[in-house]
């Protein structure tokens, strides 16, 4: 080899060297600390117009969480109203719907008995408030003063869940404070949803094979007959077997979507790790009460609707809503199937979520605005 070959090929070599080298361990966050931190600075806002804010807000009478994110102010107000009773989803905010904030300001608020509210307020105080009234009371609270902040006549209201039997039950009370009323997982005829549920997990039970399901299920017939409450510990048994069939999270045995909290910037260390304590204390004032829902009598509402539907929805039946959604009188309706979904849309088809209410939301609000300019 001459001297110039040699000199080639140790200068090919010295390029080659970085790729030929064993890859270098990535670095990794020493703790839940600097995790959190490398998710709060990927999203925080920076845009001129934006907005970015984390506080505790008076609403009947105790202070209520609510986190309020948006690229531009001017963007239309978006209030999630959280299910459960008790399940906050401003600990999932930070990967479940940060897209929304290009479009909307959201607005993500743990109820009372919930979440960063629950863990502010004394439980023996707050218990005996824990009616589904004051849940309508207290949205009807937080909307005017989400007006006032933004100088907005109107919001959007997405309810999920349980929050969609406190956001109707707000929209058929003031539906002129609604660019539209969103309903997601909605609750409309909660035992003829239970009934429904119920006959597909005994079927699909049947069809696996599953033995033990098919003793669990049938040892809880009749389930959910007219005119009598369901006891507790039968809808638990009945949870266990439709959410391992996937009728929570579609093609999952269980839901997972909470353990997002544990990395949630909103959250501290403490927070996160008891993020869901209000949940169980949510469900002994509510639970039977939303088991008992019955709203499919509600046909006229006096806002636009948009109802958006799980395929795979168990927890609410989704049939049963779109029942309900081709009865409603309303200005303006739009019923939206999320094919891979099943309760928890937020976290199963974020995407399609976005495009949904860029979509066939949005447009409601600019429409809006245009009549109050010609006018």
């Amino acid at each position: 080899m001459t001297r110039i070959h040699a000199a080639l090929a140790a200068a090919l070599i010295a390029l080659l060297a970085p790729a030929l080298a064993p890859a270098a361990e990535p670095a990794r966050p020493a703790s839940r600390a600097e995790a959190v931190e490398v998710i709060r600075e990927l999203r925080r806002i920076v845009a001129p117009a934006g907005v970015e804010r984390y506080e505790y807000v008076p609403v009947g009478g105790i202070d209520q969480f609510v986190s309020i994110r948006g690229q531009d102010r001017g963007n239309p107000v978006l209030l999630v109203i959280h299910g459960g009773p008790g399940f906050p989803t401003s600990g999932i905010a930070w990967w479940a719907t940060r897209p929304l904030e290009e479009y909307f300001t959201v607005v993500h608020w743990d109820q009372r008995g919930a979440g960063k509210t629950h863990l502010a307020n004394d439980p023996a105080t707050v218990g005996p408030t824990m009616t589904p009234g004051r849940f309508v009371d207290d949205t009807e609270e937080l909307v005017a003063w989400l007006r006032s902040e933004f100088a907005q006549e109107k919001v959007f209201l997405l309810g999920t869940s349980w929050g969609s039997y406190v956001g109707l039950q707000f929209a058929l009370r003031r539906p002129e404070w609604l660019h539209a009323y969103i309903g997601m997982g909605q609750a409309i005829d909660s035992p003829e949803s239970e009934r429904r549920g119920y006959a597909h997990a005994l079927a699909q039970a049947r069809r696996t094979g599953n033995r033990q399901a098919i003793a669990d299920l049938e040892s809880i017939a009749p389930y959910a007959q007219a005119g009598a409450a369901i006891p507790l510990a039968d809808i638990a048994l009945e949870r266990r077997w439709s959410d391992h069939f996937g009728g929570v999270m579609a093609y999952r045995e269980r839901q997972v979507d909470g353990i997002a909290v544990r990395l949630s910037p909103e959250y501290s260390d403490d927070e996160a790790a008891r993020a869901y304590d209000g949940n169980g204390f949510s469900q002994e004032f509510l639970f039977s009460d939303v088991i008992g829902v019955d709203m499919s009598a509600q046909t006229r509402l006096g806002c636009p609707l948009i109802v958006l539907a799980g395929r795979h929805d168990r927890s609410v039946n989704p049939y049963v809503a779109q029942e309900w959604f081709d009865t409603v009188d309303a200005p303006y309706k739009h019923f939206e199937w999320f094919e891979n979904s099943a309760h928890e849309i937020f976290a199963e088809e974020p995407g399609k979520l976005l495009l949904t209410l860029v979509q066939r939301a949005r447009p409601l609000a600019q429409q809006q605005a245009g009549r109050v300019r010609s006018e």
